[in-house]
């Protein structure tokens, strides 16, 4: 049964999206994952980089229900959850109409998130923990098969971070670079044009499938997994023992997508993704790569593949290209169009210096590249 779910999920939804997003794969099967390990993903990047395209795509090609809100700081808990029933409450019961809000979504996509309230946060901590909403006595237990949230920016304050923290999985998602252009611009004009099609696959299927993840043996790799949590801490990554914990779900997820009933080593590429702030992405993405190289796997997930190695060299002498068109103290500031055009660069040499071999190399060219963000983005 998971074999042939698992079959349908990767060739009538998946890999069609992909088809359809340029090089957007990666947030794909984050989408995917996050499905089947019953957790919630966090996309953090700038607007219009189709990230609520994406998730509203991927719930009409399962015919799941779906529930979409741009939050700001004057929302109100009704226009999520729904009204009170006023019929009902002439009748002395406190009642919530929630046809078409997010307590019957199966998928739900929550702009802006970190603008919302306290009386929303709160009531979101349950939801994303337990699954239920609750008012007064009211209890919903919601059919949610994963909550995606995104912003253009991280949560600095303490009460944010806790709901931040029920986002297992962080993904950062940018602006295509200028030669993927084209064909944006191509398959952007397709998707306006085309209908969804049925995909074969069911809110259901997913729902029976993530029952599975509990089913995998997560043996194989407890030993290298308790080490790596420790390697991630190292890095600054606050990565607690309740996410360490629920990361496992991760792990039997891409066992469970690659066909498997055992993980093996390939599948802890998931960990790239538990990132707490920006800075950590290369780094992190630096330690996992190392790690999947000591330990290869035959049978991987498509985003355990390495990418190709990243010339150190070639990095350095583009940063230092970079460092000699910035402004010097005193001269005349860049225009917003040649600013963005360089944070633009520094951003892709920064994701090639996370790839680089030698960790004194790729410790030397991240250093350098936040360096010369830094001096971009001026005082």
């Amino acid at each position: 049964m998971s074999a042939d779910v698992v079959h349908r999920l990767r060739e009538k939804v998946i890999e069609p999206l992909k088809g359809r997003f340029v090089r957007r794969g990666e947030v794909i099967d984050l989408i995917a994952l996050a499905l089947v390990a019953g957790e919630h993903l966090y996309l953090f990047g700038p607007p219009g980089t189709a990230k609520s395209a994406l998730i509203r795509q991927f719930a009409l090609a399962v015919q799941g229900r779906y529930f979409e809100y741009v939050l700001t700081r004057f929302s109100e808990p009704n226009e999520l959850f729904g009204p009170i029933d006023l019929a009902r409450l002439r009748e002395g019961t406190v009642a919530t109409v929630t046809t078409g809000m997010l307590p019957e979504a199966e998928f739900a996509f929550l702009d802006e998130l970190f603008n919302a309230n306290s009386a929303i946060l709160n009531n979101l901590l349950t939801v994303l923990n337990e699954r239920t909403y609750r008012r007064g006595a009211e209890v919903h237990r919601l059919p949610l098969l994963s909550l995606f949230s995104a912003s253009n920016h991280l949560p600095e304050d303490d009460a944010l971070k806790a709901l931040f923290d029920r986002f297992l999985l962080r993904c950062h998602v940018d602006n295509l670079p200028r030669e993927a252009t084209p064909r944006l611009l191509a398959a952007g004009w397709a998707l306006e044009r085309s209908e969804p099609e049925a995909a074969g696959v069911t809110s259901e299927d997913l729902r029976a499938l993530a029952r599975q993840v509990y089913e995998v043996d997560l043996a194989p790799v407890s030993d290298l997994y308790t080490e790596v949590i420790h390697k991630i801490r190292d890095l600054g990554v606050a990565f607690s023992d309740r996410r360490a914990v629920k990361a496992q779900k991760l792990i039997a997820a891409s066992a469970l997508l690659c066909g498997r009933t055992a993980a093996n080593s390939s599948d802890l590429w998931v960990l790239r993704y538990v990132w707490d702030r920006a800075e950590q992405i290369g780094p992190l993405g630096g330690l996992i790569q190392g790690v999947l190289e000591q330990h290869p796997a035959a049978e991987a997930h498509p985003l355990a593949a390495l990418p190709g190695r990243a010339d150190p060299e070639d990095v350095a002498r583009q940063l230092d290209a970079i460092a000699a068109e910035l402004p010097a103290q005193g001269d005349k500031p860049l225009s917003l169009l040649a600013a963005a055009r360089l944070r633009e660069r520094l951003a892709d040499l920064n994701d090639r210096a996370a790839w680089v071999a030698d960790e004194a190399a790729r410790k030397h060219l991240l250093s350098r590249g936040g360096e010369l963000l830094r001096r971009l983005e001026g005082p």
